[in-house]
């Protein structure tokens, strides 16, 4: 049995912050194709669609698709703000290796 993402309490009050859930918007993480390592991570705000996983808190919603969910079981959903910006971060045990830009990754 997989073990779904967690999304840390910042990020849900990120999302509550930017009101994503009063515009029927959720955060949206997916996995996809590319990258500097083989895989890139996709954040965007979207409606959720039928077969997403929806993860709940704070009154707002972090969604993942059913192709995506296999690449982020077990990993962990956060928000940091750093002299760099303020971004949406996955920290993710599945990830053999990672860039420098935090977005793509190879398994």
């Amino acid at each position: 049995m997989m073990l779904p993402p967690k999304v840390t309490e910042r990020a849900f009050e990120r999302l509550a912050e930017i009101g994503a859930a009063d515009q029927g918007q959720a955060l949206r993480v997916a996995v996809e194709g590319g990258g500097c390592s083989g895989f890139q991570y996709e954040i965007a705000l979207d409606a959720p669609k039928e077969d997403d996983l929806i993860l709940e808190g704070q009154g707002e919603k972090v969604v993942v698709d059913a192709i995506s969910l296999p690449f982020l079981e077990n990993a962990v959903i956060d928000f940091t703000e750093e002299l760099i910006g303020a971004r949406f971060v996955i920290d993710n045990p599945n990830a053999s290796s990672s860039c420098g830009c935090g977005t793509s990754f190879s398994m």
